[in-house]
Parts: C-alpha cells; structure tokens; sequence
C-alpha cells in the first residue's frame, strides 16, 4: 500500500511539474511569419486533416513545404490527423486550411498542451513506472526515486510543454521496446521500437542496439536452426510494421522517395540539416 501511495505521488508530481511549464508561453508564439515548432505541430494537423495523403509530402498549390512542410515519419503525421479530427470537433477554424495559419488562442493552446499530456500518460509514464520496477536494483522506494527522477527531468519537460513537441512518444515506444526485449519478447519490443522510429527519425539513434543485441541473441542461439528461424519472425515483425506504416504511400514510387527525402533533408540546404542536427542535440543534453 505504501508503494502505490509512493508511485501515485510520483506520477502526480510529474504531471503537475508538466502541466505547470505549459502555462508557459511556447516557441514562437506571437512571432510571425513561421511562429515556431507550436505552429509546425498545428500546421501538420491542418495539412493531414484537409488533403489527401499522396499531397502530404509534397510541394502542392495546397502544401507550401516552404511553411512547416512535414517531415516526420508517417507515424507522426498519422497522429496528427488524429488529433486534427479532435481539434475539428471542438474548433474548426483549428484546423481550417490556410485561414488557421498562425492561429493562436488560450483555449488552442490549452487543446494542444492536452495532447501532449495524454501521450504522456498513454505511453512514455507507463514505460517508465515498468522500466523502474522491473529492471532497476534496489529496494521499492529506490525505483520510486529512479522513476521520479526519469518523470521529472527537466530536459524533456522543458522540449515537450515549453517548446512544444512530442518526443516523450518516440521516447516512450522504444522504452517499451527495451521492456520487450529485458522480458523476453523479442518479437513485441521490435515491434514497439519500429514504431518508435516510424514516429521520429531520431530513433536511429538508439537502432544499433537493438539490432546488435537482437542479432547477437540469434547468433547465440545458433543460426542453423532456433536462432535462424527466431531472426526471421523478428525481420518478419520490422517488415510488416513498416509496411503498415508506409501502406498509403506505397502505390507510386514516387510517393516513399518523397517521405525519405523530407526525412532526410541532405538537399534542401545547410539551414534544414542544421536544424535536424539542433534537434538531435537536445538529446545529448
């Protein structure tokens, strides 16, 4: 009983420490023309939720790249649409197509804070209360002070309530990846990072170990046999995720040569690839 009051108090300080940084003001808020990531994530909601997926990727009459062009992967933009059938039903002018740019409001901000938060309480806490309890040493109360520790770093707080982003998504997925594979379900935790990375292309930072200890695993096994078999039900799990993912965009190549090339921005100039670079240090903080 001690410990559920332990952890319940934990969760609820991490969610106040949350929801108390995002009464703050946001990036770029009242600084026109771009506005800053807030808008982006607005931007992405109006532009899924308005055109068809085949124009979501591309430079269209409807789809200025040059404003917020989207590039995450489809997994981010398929969650964009989610909360921009949300946001419809509380506000169209939201989500309304061109007129919606630079849109600011208190009760905007207060649905787009919200989102955050119930990612945060769907995936990335959950993860990391069973992380803490399951593969961390110590007594209870230590794991309590683990996870409060992960709950309260000030550092996401800051990128996903202040800034304004969605990391503790990705985040969260791989997580859920390592408590796969540190349980023995090899087969779930590939599934949860390869979503991870179908949500953020950052997450390539964490593939090489999972793919090292994974093969090694197989390896271990012996790949003649159990582990050749186990190597092929993992690559079948990848494949089939991705492919889930990529359906929409897989009936003209042209379309998943213009996600990757929005992923990966190596020739659309030194400003965007920067920009990536910036974004992937917040990391390394």
């Amino acid at each position: 009983m001690e410990n559920w009051s332990l952890i319940s108090l934990c969760v609820l300080l991490g969610l106040t420490a949350r929801w108390a940084v995002s009464f703050h003001s946001y990036s770029g808020a009242g600084k026109p023309p771009m506005f800053g990531d807030y808008e982006a994530q607005r931007h992405w909601q109006e532009v899924t939720y308005n055109l068809p997926v085949h124009e979501w990727y591309f430079n269209t009459t409807n789809n200025d790249l040059n404003y917020w062009g989207l590039d995450y992967p489809p997994l981010t933009a398929y969650h964009s649409l989610v909360c921009a059938y949300v946001a419809k039903l509380l506000n169209p002018e939201w989500v309304e197509l061109y007129a919606s740019r630079g849109y600011e409001s208190h009760s905007h901000k207060l649905f787009m804070r919200a989102t955050v938060l119930f990612t945060d309480i769907l995936i990335y806490i959950p993860a990391v209360l069973l992380y803490c309890f399951y593969f961390c040493d110590g007594s209870s109360k230590q794991k309590v002070a683990t996870a409060f520790c992960i709950l309260l770093y000030p550092g996401l707080i800051l990128i996903d309530y202040g800034h304004f982003q969605y990391n503790s998504v990705s985040l969260g997925l791989a997580l859920w990846g390592i408590l796969g594979l540190g349980l023995g379900w090899d087969l779930f935790g590939s599934l949860a990072f390869t979503l991870a990375l179908n949500y953020k292309q950052m997450e390539l930072y964490h593939s090489l170990p999972f793919f090292c200890y994974l093969l090694g695993k197989c390896i271990k096994q012996g790949l003649t046999w159990r582990g050749f078999f186990h190597l092929v039900k993992i690559s079948m799990t990848v494949l089939v995720t991705f492919a889930l993912c990529w359906m929409p965009f897989l009936s003209d190549p042209k379309q998943p040569l213009q996600v990757l090339h929005r992923l990966f921005p190596v020739g659309r100039g030194l400003f965007e690839v920067i920009h990536i670079i910036k974004q992937c240090s917040i990391w390394d903080l």
